[in-house]
């Protein structure tokens, strides 16, 4: 049986979705926080499992009679990392034959501007240790947080980041979670590193090129200085610390962090992931 966690999240949802296609539901298990949540799961056939990362206890519940797991990465909370090892010693001690975990892909972990990405790689290095056989997944940037980037009223206003030329090799989450849920259907557990991501790299000129190009509408990316950039920030109260993560997360992709361009997500697919030009249009409803 294999146990997603995160199941009612955005990528949980759309590992499962696939799935649900091609196994029983019977050989399926759901970690959801509220079984509320999960009624439609529950509905179809998947063992549900109640619990959080943060609960010892509920995890090796969980476990029972799990022999592969996904763990989806957690929130952005100070108790994050800690939580991603409850899952790993809970899959340890339950002797779990395969632990997969969702990543970053990124190209030099050590040189990061937003340290909230570091815990992904403590996460890897906490699996190896474990003696776990295992499959990481580093996921690329999620072609979906773009409006979250540039707005939803892009067109009127053009886009305005403190992220100079950097590319991101973009892709859709619910392609990456079609890809997760094919290689773990192969049974394939040989401590493999997949990099999920686009088939090519982006810039915000890209983007502003593609709005345009799906709108009629002229749209522009001016390149945005970092201190003008957190003081509009800060003007509309955004709290500190999100301003501190978003100005990391631009310098990263700035300084050539998420411009990694991979074929594994192709393969695991089958087919081209979706480019910027048709993401762009489903995006912003074009």
């Amino acid at each position: 049986m294999m146990l997603i966690t995160g199941a009612t999240g955005h990528l949980g949802t759309a590992v499962l979705r696939t799935l649900l296609q091609k196994t029983p539901a019977s050989q399926l298990a759901a970690l959801v926080r509220d079984e509320a949540k999960a009624t439609d799961l529950q509905a179809r056939g998947v063992h549900i499992r109640v619990g959080t990362y943060a609960d010892p206890a509920a995890l090796d519940r969980a476990m029972q009679g799990i022999e592969k797991v996904l763990l989806i990465s957690g929130g952005g909370d100070d108790e994050a990392l800690q939580h991603h090892f409850n899952v790993v010693d809970a899959a340890q001690r339950a002797g779990v034959q395969c632990l997969a975990y969702t990543s970053r892909a990124l190209q030099n972990p050590a040189t990061l501007t937003n340290q909230l990405m570091q815990r992904h790689f403590q996460t890897e290095d906490y699996i190896r240790a474990s003696g776990l056989a295992f499959v990481l997944f580093r996921n690329s940037l999620y072609m979906d947080t773009l409006p979250l980037f540039t707005g939803l009223q892009v067109l009127e206003t053009g886009i305005q980041l403190p992220a100079g030329q950097g590319r991101v090799a973009y892709a859709l989450r619910h392609e990456m979670g079609e890809a997760i849920a094919n290689v773990m259907l192969t049974g394939d557990c040989a401590n493999r590193t997949y990099h999920f991501t686009g088939s090519a790299a982006y810039s915000f000129h890209d983007v502003a090129a593609a709005l345009t190009a799906a709108s009629g509408q002229p749209v522009n990316y001016t390149p945005a200085g970092q201190a003008s950039f957190a003081a509009g920030m800060q003007q509309r109260g955004v709290p500190a610390v999100a301003i501190e993560r978003t100005i990391g997360f631009l310098a990263d992709i700035q300084n050539g962090q998420e411009a990694q361009v991979s074929t594994d997500l192709a393969n695991a697919l089958g087919r081209q992931p979706t480019n910027l030009t048709e993401g762009v249009k489903m995006l912003y409803e074009l």
